[in-house]
C-alpha cells in the first residue's frame, strides 16, 4: 500500500445543540485547493465530476474530509465545514458543509457554530453586549448568524436562513412499517416530513434504529420525484433529510414538535436540525399553524432545543446556542495502515 500523504489539519469544534461541527479554515491554512469562483461552484468541485452529495469522488480535499470525519478522529455523527472566500465582499466568508458520507447546501447548526466561531476569534467584531452579524455564503445562497452577546460573552446564535418553500404535500412514500403520506419542503435543502405516528414510531432514543430505517427507506423511494428537483439544478435537487416528527401540548408562543432528522446516509442530527427547522416552519405555516408573532418549540431526539419563527418574504429565523468544544491538529502516519479512516 502506498504512503497515505494528508498534511497536517487544524480544526476548531463547536456544538450546536449537541451537534458537532468541526471547523478548517482553508483560507488561513489551505491543506487542499478548491478551485471555483462562488462557493457552489467549490461544492460542485469539492463533489468531483461524477460524483453527488452524498457519493463525493476522491480527492485531495476529500481525502482531508474524509481524515476528519472519520474513525479514529471523527465517528459516523460528525458534521463540519471548510471555510472558503465569499461570493463576493458581501459576505464575510463562505464554507463548504460536509458530513461521513459527503456534503450539504445547508447547515443551520453550522451556521451558528460559525457565528460563535467568527466571533470568538475576532474576525467579526461584537460589542460586550448586544449583536453581531456574520454573513456567510453558502451552497444555497447567503445566510446571516445573528451573534447574540451579554456580559462579554456569546449567549446564543439566530440563523436566518434563505427563503423556505413547501414543494409538495401528502405524497404516498410506502416503508417497511406502511404507507407513509410525506410533505416535502426546501429550505436550503430538501427535507421530507412525516409524523413518525404514522409509522407506529415515537421520537425517542429507543427507537432509533426503526427511525433512521424508516427515514433511509423515505429517501430512496423520493430519488428522482418531481418535487425534489429544485430550479438551481442537480447540486440543491432531491432529499436530503427525513424529519421524523411528533406533537407535543403547545406552549402559549406556538406549536411544539419533536423531531428525529436522519440525513445523508443513515446520519442522525443531534440536534432539532437548523435548515430541517426552516423547512418545517414552511409546512406550518401553510397549514395555519405559525402566524406572526409565534414560534416553533423544536426539540430534537437528544432533548436540546431550537426555537424558530417565519418572517415576511418565507424568510426562517432559528435560535440556539454554540459552544466551543476543543481545538486540534489531527496528522496521518503515512504508513497507518488505516489512512484516512473508517466509518462503521
Amino acid at each position: 500500500m502506498p504512503p497515505v500523504t494528508v498534511p497536517p489539519v487544524r480544526t476548531t469544534d463547536y456544538h450546536a445543540a449537541g451537534e458537532p461541527f468541526r471547523i478548517v479554515d482553508l483560507t488561513r491554512d489551505p491543506v487542499a485547493a478548491v478551485p471555483g469562483d462562488t462557493v457552489a461552484e467549490r461544492c460542485a468541485t469539492a463533489i468531483g465530476p461524477g460524483g453527488s452529495g452524498t457519493a463525493p469522488r476522491r480527492g485531495p480535499l476529500d481525502d482531508v474530509r474524509r481524515l476528519l470525519v472519520r474513525e479514529p478522529r471523527g465517528h459516523a455523527g460528525m458534521y463540519g465545514g471548510f471555510v472558503v472566500p465569499p461570493d463576493d465582499d458581501g459576505a464575510h466568508f463562505g464554507v463548504l458543509f460536509w458530513h461521513k458520507d459527503g456534503y450539504s447546501t445547508a447547515c443551520g447548526h453550522g451556521a451558528m457554530a460559525l457565528g460563535a466561531w467568527a466571533v470568538d476569534t475576532g474576525r467579526v467584531a461584537a460589542p460586550d453586549d448586544g449583536d453581531a452579524q456574520v454573513r456567510i455564503d453558502v451552497p444555497s445562497g447567503r445566510v446571516t448568524a445573528v451573534v447574540h452577546r451579554g456580559g462579554g460573552r456569546t449567549t446564543g446564535v439566530t440563523f436566518r436562513n434563505v427563503p423556505a418553500r413547501v414543494g409538495a404535500r401528502k405524497v404516498p412514500v410506502a416503508t417497511s412499517a406502511g404507507v407513509a403520506e410525506v410533505d416535502i419542503a426546501y429550505a436550503g435543502a430538501c427535507y421530507a416530513s412525516v409524523a413518525a405516528r404514522d409509522l407506529g414510531l415515537d421520537v425517542s432514543r429507543e427507537a432509533l434504529p426503526a427511525l433512521v430505517r424508516a427515514g433511509r427507506e423515505i429517501r430512496a423511494a423520493l430519488a428522482g420525484h418531481p418535487a425534489t428537483w429544485h430550479p438551481g439544478g442537480a447540486l440543491l435537487s432531491g432529499v436530503y433529510g427525513v424529519i421524523l416528527h411528533e406533537e407535543l401540548p403547545d406552549t402559549p408562543f406556538g406549536p411544539h414538535q419533536r423531531n428525529a432528522t436522519v440525513f445523508a446516509d443513515g446520519q442522525v442530527d443531534r440536534s432539532p436540525c437548523g435548515s430541517g427547522t426552516s423547512a418545517r416552519l414552511a409546512l406550518l405555516a401553510q397549514d395555519g399553524r405559525l402566524g406572526p408573532g409565534e414560534d416553533l418549540l423544536h426539540e430534537s431526539v437528544t432533548g436540546t432545543v431550537f426555537t424558530g419563527r417565519m418572517l415576511p418574504g418565507a424568510v426562517t429565523e432559528v435560535t440556539g446556542t454554540a459552544y466551543r468544544t476543543g481545538e486540534h491538529t489531527f496528522l496521518v502516519d503515512p504508513y497507518d495502515p488505516l489512512g484516512t479512516g473508517f466509518a462503521l
